[in-house]
Formats: structure tokens, sequence, C-alpha cells
């Protein structure tokens, strides 16, 4: 067990987890967090609280943020600001598909880094030269993935929540248009897909249930037999571990229990268990 809180470089950006060690930040309160530049300055939005697992990993608060700092990180937000309008002017004086997307500052490195999204690979030496020579730094273009550009700009997703991607999912996981098949969800690329343009990253939160559920279940147009009576499954409720049933008499429909629904006798007969016996030899194979 420990204490952990999270804090954030930006308001309702990405969190951040920490131990707080002595420290007893507040939300609100501003904390200097251990980078490999240095500390920074970051928003407390989680108070230290006791959680059971494991925080030996987080790496540990460096302090409160003093006057000295908060001045430090003025300075490095305004160098920001600056840096980003001057690559907007210098990207349409040389007419480059660019779309600059965030800006970080090192002053100790006099080194500034903006990334941007294209849709294509571009030539931005020129770029290059004009931006060092006008921010009078060490300059540096990283081109961002449609996923990367939306974790760094954020936003709302279709849940009415924060993007995933921006708040604490660390790592993209593969995402297939399969998930949204096996989940029954329609393929509408504008109902499965996120902010970022490619699917969305919650796809693959439930697929593993989903693949446990089909792999137990009857699969749907087998014949079964319920508390209700026999019939035929017509479909699946995998949040409700349930299927649905159309029984023979009459029609009627029902939700049932997958463990309170059984397999047809010839269903099982047809299946290549049945051939084997509690005793694990092949029927026919017994000597006499």
């Amino acid at each position: 067990m420990g204490m952990v809180c999270a804090v954030s470089f930006n308001r309702y950006g990405r969190l951040y987890y920490l131990d707080p060690g002595s420290l007893s930040p507040k939300v609100g309160d501003k904390v200097l967090v251990p980078t490999d530049d240095g500390p920074e300055v970051a928003e407390c939005v989680w108070a230290p609280q006791w959680v059971s697992d494991d925080t030996g990993a987080l790496p540990v608060l460096a302090g409160m943020a003093d006057e000295g700092a908060l001045e430090r990180d003025q300075l490095i937000r305004r160098a920001k600001a600056d840096a980003k309008v001057a690559a907007k002017r210098l990207i349409r004086e040389h007419d480059l598909p660019m779309k600059i997307v965030a800006v970080d500052h090192i002053p100790a490195r006099s080194r500034t880094t903006i990334y941007f999204s294209a849709p294509r690979r571009v030539d931005f030496r020129a770029l290059v030269r004009d931006l060092g020579s006008t921010l009078r730094c060490r300059v540096e273009l990283r081109q961002l993935s449609a996923r990367d550009e939306a974790r760094a700009q954020g936003g709302i997703g279709s849940c009415g929540r924060d993007l995933c991607c921006a708040t604490f999912l660390k790592d993209f996981d593969p995402v297939s248009i399969r998930m949204a098949k096996d989940q029954d969800l329609p393929l509408n690329p504008l109902r499965i897909s996120g902010a970022c343009g490619r699917l969305m990253c919650c796809l693959k939160y439930e697929h593993p249930l989903y693949q446990e559920f089909s792999a137990t279940a009857p699969a749907i147009g087998a014949d079964v037999s319920t508390p209700e009576g026999d019939g035929r499954v017509v479909g699946h409720s995998v949040p409700r571990d349930a299927v649905v049933v159309r029984l023979n008499d009459g029609g009627r429909r029902c939700v049932c229990d997958k463990a309170s629904v059984c397999g047809s006798r010839q269903s099982y007969e047809a299946s290549p268990a049945s051939s084997v016996p509690v005793g694990g030899e092949l029927r026919g194979d017994s000597e006499d």
C-alpha cells in the first residue's frame, strides 16, 4: 500500500500519477514534478490517497512550487506561445500542409520542439532554418500520427468524457474492425471512430468479455432448453451474460441466464465431445 496523487501539466490534460512522499498537496496546488529536463510545474488534480497497489515504481514529487518556479513556468509558457505564433506564420509563408499541434520549450538547453500533423511527409528543412533564426534557439520538428494528435490536443469523446488517450491511456493497443463486429456494433465510421478519426480505443476494453461469452454461449440459431421451455437462440445479451430465446410454444421471446440454458440432445451428440466417455477412451476402442 502507499499514497498516490495525480497531477496535470495542462488544465483538463493528461493525468500523471506520483508518490507525494512527505507532501500533502491539495487540489489546485502547484507542485514540482521530476522530469528528464529538471523539475516542472504541474497542478494537483487528485489529492493524495491511500491505494492498495504497490507505489514503489512511481516517481516522487520534487516539492511544492515556489514563486521562482511559478515565474519560470510563466516564461516557458510565454515562449511556447511565441514559438507557436511564429511557426504558424512561417508555415503560411512556406505554403506547407502542416498543422501545429503542440510546442515544448526547454530553456536550460535552449531548445524548442514543435509537434505537427500533416497528411503526408513534408520537407521542412527551410522552415527549420527560418524558425531557428526567428526564435534564436535550436528548433526540432516532429510529425505526429492522428492518435498522437488527439492525445496532445485533448477533447471530449462521444461518451461525453475526456478522451482516454489525453487522460489515463498510456499506450495505443491495436484496434480492428473485427472488435466492432464481435460486439454487434453498427459499422458506421461515424459511430465507431474517435476524435482522431481512427477506431475508438474503447472498443478493446470489453472485447475480451465478448470473446469469452461467444466461446461458452450457445450460438444464434441453436436449439436449447430453458427453464421456460424449449426454443431457439435468436440473440445474445453479453452485458447481462444472457441469451435471447424464442420459445417453440407460441413464439414468445425470453431472456435467460447463460448458465440456465442447456443445449439439445441432438446438438450434444453431434459435437466431438460426445464421442469421449468419462474415462477418456473413444467409443469402440475398448477391448471386450
